[in-house]
């Protein structure tokens, strides 16, 4: 690189950019750690020298870089086995006929797409049971009773598709047999896959660069085995700098290679949990790992893939500054908007009639106020008038301060108590939302005293308030009821990642998941 830098050739010469631009990354080569000879010995001669550990990897369960989830590959078989089911029933319900499927297809269109509607409804009813969720802790005969909630939700919902949609009815026999053997199919399935879920094959071989106290919050946060089913942790390396070796797990040697050292145990990831950064980050050694096709992630990068939240105390401004995501742009503005509206006047169609008896209900009682209008602070910190049915006494909060809601809160009416258990007081927000102060999906808005005085105590805690509050949220389905500020930073976590994930996708899963929410009551207070 000198010599063809000082060399006058004709082509250098007349391109005095190039030249200076070779010189500087000439010296660029120098001033890396160890000098120039030892950055060029490092990243091949070093690698040349490792060849032999390359066979010895492992070669796990990865379909596009592992961006297609094992739960992705539930779904796909189970949407196989609920459309099985629909042939199997129609072989069943016209085993007495010649031909069967032809003599079905006289009367109808082909199968396929009607057994594809049907496997799609299954599927739907199961996300809505929670039945998608990785970190699953039921024990299989309660999954095998979500199971069957599911498929009397699924056939229920049939019956008004082919209400509104005659042509695509394909006889009670047939839905009614579907039912049944998609329930035995599915309930097999998933004790299949409870116990090939936890296999090695499956999981990614992590080993963390640091053994302190940010290395130490990976067994923190993922405490349970069900929170690892997507990893396994082979060791702990001490970086400089660590305040000392607080995290629990195997603790490895390491002898200045670190390729060597991942290639002897199989390593997929890397994952950067140092203490201190300034004091001997392994930049060559990890940008040699890089480039052996090792991925390497920063420790808050690791556990929000993992935990689906945002650890506000390990983050830096900066990580955020230079993170993917935070979407803002007019698609994702006019979608959310349009999928705002369009459910939220189905929910008004629906659930009218459980309005209307709600709203009695809270009359009869005790001959108070229906509705409940409360401050809330909104998008970019902006206060609107929250609607809700009104649980408590009128003289709940008798000096106008703001007060926590508590466990068994005495303040609750006997309607009240039922109507937030089963969250039917959130109902009139769906007028927020038509209005616009409101999303369906956001982060669960806050009264203007508390957000103060959370906003001095947690970190971060302003920038859930760049997008519009939800009715339901990410926090709300993943986390408790929460009454205190550290319940309030947890679920601040799970705010923050929806706020820098959402999308449409996010807005439908969340929804679905709010179902199981209802109907078993988590986190109702």
């Amino acid at each position: 690189m000198e010599g063809f830098s000082t060399k006058n050739d004709g082509h250098a010469s007349q391109q005095p950019g190039a030249t200076l631009s070779l010189n500087r990354s000439a010296n660029a080569v120098r001033d890396f750690p160890g000098g120039g000879a030892m950055a060029r010995d490092s990243l091949a001669v070093r690698a040349h020298r490792i060849f032999d550990a390359t066979p010895a990897r492992a070669l796990p369960v990865r379909l596009f870089e592992g961006h297609v989830h094992r739960l992705a590959l539930l779904v796909i078989a189970e949407l196989g086995v609920v459309m099985a089911c629909v042939y199997g029933a129609v072989l069943a319900r016209f085993s007495g006929f010649s031909g069967t499927f032809s003599a079905f297809q006289t009367t109808a269109d082909p199968i396929w797409p009607r057994a594809l509607l049907i496997a799609c409804v299954f599927v739907l009813a199961l996300a809505a049971m929670g039945l998608y969720q990785l970190r699953q802790r039921a024990r299989f005969t309660g999954i095998v009773a979500r199971l069957l909630i599911a498929a009397l939700a699924a056939e229920a919902v049939l019956g008004v598709i082919f209400y509104l949609a005659p042509a695509l009815f394909v006889g009670r026999g047939v839905v009614g047999l579907a039912g049944g053997f998609a329930f035995f199919g599915l309930a097999l399935t998933r004790y299949v896959f409870l116990q090939v879920v936890d296999e090695e094959v499956f999981k990614r071989r992590v080993l963390v660069w640091g053994a302190g106290e940010r290395a130490a919050t990976i067994a923190e946060r993922l405490r349970r085995r069900s929170d690892r089913r997507g990893f396994r942790i082979v060791g702990y390396v001490r970086a400089p700098g660590d305040a000392a070796d607080l995290a629990q797990g195997k603790l490895l040697p390491h002898d200045g290679n670190l390729l060597r050292l991942a290639m002897l145990h199989k390593v997929e990831e890397i994952v950067v949990a140092m203490d201190d950064r300034r004091g001997g980050f392994p930049a060559e050694e990890l940008l040699e790992c890089r480039l052996r096709g090792i991925a390497v992630y920063d420790i808050l990068a690791f556990l929000e893939r993992e935990t689906g939240r945002m650890s506000v105390e390990l983050m830096r401004p900066s990580w955020l500054i230079f993170s993917n995501g935070f979407r803002c742009d007019i698609v994702r503005l006019a979608s959310k908007r349009a999928f705002d509206v369009v459910i939220s006047i189905a929910v008004l169609f629906v659930a009218s009639p459980i309005a209307f008896l709600t709203a009695i209900a809270i009359f009869l009682e005790d001959r108070g106020p229906i509705l409940y209008r409360q401050i809330r602070m909104g998008q970019n910190g902006r206060e609107f008038p929250m609607l809700k049915f009104r649980s408590m006494r009128v003289d709940a909060e008798p000096d106008g301060q703001a007060i926590w809601a508590r466990r068994n809160d005495a303040r609750l009416t006997r309607v009240g108590a039922w109507i937030r258990r089963l969250r039917i007081d959130e109902l009139p927000q769906v007028f927020n939302v038509l209005i616009g102060h409101m999303s369906l999906v956001g982060p669960r808005p806050e009264r203007p005293a508390f957000v103060r005085e959370l906003a001095q105590a947690i970190p971060y805690y302003p920038e859930r308030h760049f997008v519009k509050p939800g009715i339901t949220g990410w926090a709300q389905v993943r986390y408790s009821y929460g009454s205190s500020q550290r319940d309030a930073q947890g679920k601040l976590e799970y705010d923050l990642y929806y706020v820098k994930h959402h999308s449409l996708a996010f807005d439908l899963m969340v929804l679905l998941q709010t179902v199981e929410i209802v109907l078993f009551r988590i986190g109702s207070r």
